[in-house]
Protein backbone atom coordinates (compact mmCIF):
# COMPACT_ATOMS: atom_id res chain seq x y z
CA UNK A 1 0.00 0.00 0.00
CA UNK A 2 1.38 3.40 -0.95
CA UNK A 3 2.47 5.61 1.91
CA UNK A 4 0.36 8.76 1.72
CA UNK A 5 2.03 10.49 4.65
CA UNK A 6 4.92 12.91 4.38
CA UNK A 7 6.97 14.71 7.00
CA UNK A 8 8.39 18.20 6.96
CA UNK A 9 10.94 19.21 9.60
CA UNK A 10 11.22 22.88 10.55
CA UNK A 11 13.15 25.06 12.98
CA UNK A 12 11.01 28.09 13.76
CA UNK A 13 10.86 31.03 16.17
CA UNK A 14 8.56 29.93 18.96
CA UNK A 15 5.06 31.37 18.52
CA UNK A 16 6.20 33.45 15.56
CA UNK A 17 6.28 31.28 12.45
CA UNK A 18 5.79 33.33 9.31
CA UNK A 19 5.00 32.37 5.69
CA UNK A 20 8.04 31.96 3.47
CA UNK A 21 9.06 30.51 0.11
CA UNK A 22 10.70 27.39 1.56
CA UNK A 23 7.57 26.13 3.32
CA UNK A 24 5.31 27.36 0.50
CA UNK A 25 7.20 25.21 -2.01
CA UNK A 26 6.58 22.13 0.15
CA UNK A 27 2.94 22.76 1.10
CA UNK A 28 1.68 24.40 -2.11
CA UNK A 29 1.91 21.39 -4.46
CA UNK A 30 -0.09 19.17 -2.10
CA UNK A 31 -2.79 21.74 -1.42
CA UNK A 32 -2.22 22.32 2.32
CA UNK A 33 -3.51 25.61 3.70
CA UNK A 34 -0.41 27.48 4.88
CA UNK A 35 -2.42 29.81 7.11
CA UNK A 36 -3.80 26.87 9.07
CA UNK A 37 -0.35 25.34 9.43
CA UNK A 38 1.17 28.59 10.70
CA UNK A 39 -1.70 29.11 13.13
CA UNK A 40 -1.37 25.62 14.63
CA UNK A 41 2.43 25.74 14.79
CA UNK A 42 2.36 29.12 16.55
CA UNK A 43 -0.23 27.85 19.03
CA UNK A 44 1.88 24.75 19.76
CA UNK A 45 5.08 26.76 20.29
CA UNK A 46 3.80 29.93 21.98
CA UNK A 47 5.35 28.96 25.34
CA UNK A 48 8.78 29.12 23.71
CA UNK A 49 8.51 32.65 22.34
CA UNK A 50 11.93 34.10 21.56
CA UNK A 51 13.56 30.68 21.12
CA UNK A 52 14.25 28.38 18.20
CA UNK A 53 11.93 25.37 18.31
CA UNK A 54 12.17 22.13 16.29
CA UNK A 55 8.83 21.28 14.66
CA UNK A 56 7.75 18.20 12.70
CA UNK A 57 4.71 18.35 10.39
CA UNK A 58 3.14 15.02 9.51
CA UNK A 59 0.84 15.42 6.51
CA UNK A 60 -1.68 13.05 4.95
CA UNK A 61 -1.44 13.91 1.28
CA UNK A 62 -4.77 12.26 0.50
CA UNK A 63 -6.97 13.85 3.18
CA UNK A 64 -4.88 17.05 3.53
CA UNK A 65 -4.93 16.60 7.31
CA UNK A 66 -1.78 17.33 9.30
CA UNK A 67 -0.44 17.07 12.81
CA UNK A 68 2.11 19.30 14.54
CA UNK A 69 4.76 17.73 16.76
CA UNK A 70 7.16 19.93 18.67
CA UNK A 71 10.37 19.27 20.56
CA UNK A 72 11.59 21.51 23.33
CA UNK A 73 14.31 24.04 22.40
CA UNK A 74 17.98 23.25 23.14
CA UNK A 75 18.84 23.34 26.85
CA UNK A 76 21.15 26.33 26.37
CA UNK A 77 18.29 28.29 24.80
CA UNK A 78 16.00 27.51 27.75
CA UNK A 79 18.67 28.59 30.23
CA UNK A 80 19.25 31.90 28.46
CA UNK A 81 15.51 32.50 28.23
CA UNK A 82 14.98 31.79 31.92
CA UNK A 83 17.76 34.22 32.93
CA UNK A 84 16.93 36.85 30.26
CA UNK A 85 20.33 36.48 28.59
CA UNK A 86 21.07 37.16 24.94
CA UNK A 87 24.00 34.75 24.88
CA UNK A 88 26.31 32.63 26.96
CA UNK A 89 30.10 32.69 26.81
CA UNK A 90 32.70 30.38 25.31
CA UNK A 91 35.20 31.63 27.93
CA UNK A 92 33.21 29.89 30.66
CA UNK A 93 36.26 29.12 32.81
CA UNK A 94 37.07 32.79 33.39
CA UNK A 95 33.79 34.57 32.71
CA UNK A 96 30.34 34.09 34.20
CA UNK A 97 27.26 35.62 32.58
CA UNK A 98 24.46 34.61 34.93
CA UNK A 99 23.47 33.13 38.29
CA UNK A 100 20.53 30.71 38.43
CA UNK A 101 18.69 29.16 41.34
CA UNK A 102 18.29 25.41 41.67
CA UNK A 103 14.58 26.02 41.09
CA UNK A 104 15.40 27.57 37.69
CA UNK A 105 17.33 24.44 36.79
CA UNK A 106 14.51 22.15 37.92
CA UNK A 107 12.03 24.19 35.86
CA UNK A 108 14.19 23.85 32.73
CA UNK A 109 14.66 20.13 33.40
CA UNK A 110 10.88 19.64 33.58
CA UNK A 111 10.50 21.29 30.17
CA UNK A 112 13.29 19.18 28.59
CA UNK A 113 12.74 15.91 30.43
CA UNK A 114 10.51 14.18 27.87
CA UNK A 115 13.14 14.80 25.16
CA UNK A 116 16.12 13.74 27.26
CA UNK A 117 17.82 10.35 27.36
CA UNK A 118 18.19 10.39 31.14
CA UNK A 119 15.66 8.11 32.87
CA UNK A 120 16.07 9.58 36.36
CA UNK A 121 14.96 13.18 36.95
CA UNK A 122 17.93 13.85 39.23
CA UNK A 123 20.32 12.71 36.50
CA UNK A 124 18.53 15.03 34.07
CA UNK A 125 19.02 17.93 36.49
CA UNK A 126 22.76 17.21 36.53
CA UNK A 127 22.77 17.20 32.72
CA UNK A 128 21.21 20.68 32.67
CA UNK A 129 23.81 21.83 35.19
CA UNK A 130 26.50 20.56 32.82
CA UNK A 131 25.10 22.81 30.10
CA UNK A 132 25.12 25.73 32.54
CA UNK A 133 28.83 25.15 33.15
CA UNK A 134 29.58 25.12 29.41
CA UNK A 135 28.00 28.54 28.79
CA UNK A 136 29.21 30.35 31.92
CA UNK A 137 26.21 30.13 34.25
CA UNK A 138 26.60 29.90 38.02
CA UNK A 139 23.93 28.09 40.03
CA UNK A 140 23.30 29.06 43.64
CA UNK A 141 26.46 31.26 43.53
CA UNK A 142 28.56 28.20 42.66
CA UNK A 143 30.32 26.71 39.69
CA UNK A 144 27.80 24.36 38.09
CA UNK A 145 30.22 21.43 37.91
CA UNK A 146 30.93 21.75 41.63
CA UNK A 147 27.20 21.75 42.31
CA UNK A 148 26.81 18.49 40.37
CA UNK A 149 29.16 16.81 42.84
CA UNK A 150 27.22 18.24 45.79
CA UNK A 151 23.92 17.01 44.35
CA UNK A 152 25.45 13.54 44.05
CA UNK A 153 26.13 13.81 47.80
CA UNK A 154 22.52 14.75 48.58
CA UNK A 155 22.43 18.55 48.23
CA UNK A 156 19.01 19.92 47.14
CA UNK A 157 17.51 16.43 47.47
CA UNK A 158 14.15 17.78 48.67
CA UNK A 159 13.85 20.43 45.94
CA UNK A 160 14.63 17.89 43.21
CA UNK A 161 12.31 15.26 44.66
CA UNK A 162 9.44 17.76 44.87
CA UNK A 163 10.36 19.31 41.51
CA UNK A 164 10.26 22.79 43.04
CA UNK A 165 10.26 25.56 40.41
CA UNK A 166 9.45 28.72 42.39
CA UNK A 167 12.36 30.89 43.53
CA UNK A 168 11.48 33.06 46.52
CA UNK A 169 12.01 36.82 45.95
CA UNK A 170 14.44 37.13 48.86
CA UNK A 171 16.52 34.26 47.48
CA UNK A 172 16.51 35.78 44.00
CA UNK A 173 17.77 39.07 45.45
CA UNK A 174 20.68 37.31 47.16
CA UNK A 175 21.63 35.58 43.90
CA UNK A 176 21.32 38.81 41.89
CA UNK A 177 23.37 40.81 44.42
CA UNK A 178 26.11 38.19 44.43
CA UNK A 179 26.31 38.19 40.65
CA UNK A 180 26.30 42.00 40.45
CA UNK A 181 29.45 42.06 42.62
CA UNK A 182 31.07 39.28 40.60
CA UNK A 183 30.30 41.11 37.37
CA UNK A 184 31.99 44.25 38.71
CA UNK A 185 35.08 42.21 39.62
CA UNK A 186 35.13 40.64 36.15
CA UNK A 187 34.85 44.04 34.44
CA UNK A 188 37.58 45.52 36.65
CA UNK A 189 39.93 42.62 35.92
CA UNK A 190 39.20 42.86 32.20
CA UNK A 191 39.96 46.60 32.21
CA UNK A 192 43.23 46.01 34.09
CA UNK A 193 44.30 43.31 31.63
CA UNK A 194 43.48 45.57 28.68
CA UNK A 195 45.45 48.43 30.20
CA UNK A 196 48.45 46.18 30.90
CA UNK A 197 48.39 44.88 27.31
CA UNK A 198 48.26 48.42 25.92
CA UNK A 199 51.15 49.52 28.15
CA UNK A 200 53.21 46.50 27.09
CA UNK A 201 52.51 47.26 23.44
CA UNK A 202 53.48 50.91 23.90
CA UNK A 203 56.68 49.94 25.70
CA UNK A 204 57.60 47.49 22.93
CA UNK A 205 57.04 50.20 20.32
CA UNK A 206 59.17 52.61 22.35
CA UNK A 207 62.00 50.08 22.67
CA UNK A 208 61.81 49.44 18.93
CA UNK A 209 62.20 53.16 18.30
CA UNK A 210 65.32 53.33 20.48
CA UNK A 211 67.19 50.62 18.61
CA UNK A 212 70.27 51.78 16.64
CA UNK A 213 69.61 52.00 12.91
CA UNK A 214 72.29 49.40 12.16
CA UNK A 215 70.60 46.88 14.48
CA UNK A 216 67.27 47.46 12.77
CA UNK A 217 68.84 46.85 9.36
CA UNK A 218 70.33 43.56 10.55
CA UNK A 219 66.95 42.43 11.93
CA UNK A 220 65.21 43.33 8.68
CA UNK A 221 67.77 41.38 6.66
CA UNK A 222 67.44 38.39 8.97
CA UNK A 223 63.65 38.51 8.68
CA UNK A 224 63.92 38.72 4.89
CA UNK A 225 66.19 35.70 4.75
CA UNK A 226 63.80 33.65 6.91
CA UNK A 227 60.87 34.55 4.64
CA UNK A 228 62.84 33.37 1.58
CA UNK A 229 63.33 29.99 3.23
Amino acid sequence: MMNIKMQIKLLIDGGDMKPGPAIAQQLGPIGINMGQVISKVNEATKEFKGMKVPVNLEINEKTKEFTVQTSSPPTSELIKKELNLEKGTSAHKIQKVGNASIEDIIKITKIKYSDMLEKEFKTAVKSVLGTCASIGILVENQNSNELIRKIESGRFEEEIKNKSIETKPEKRKVLDDYFAELKKEQETKLAEEKKAAEEAEAKAAEEEGKKPEAEKVVEEEKKSEEEKK
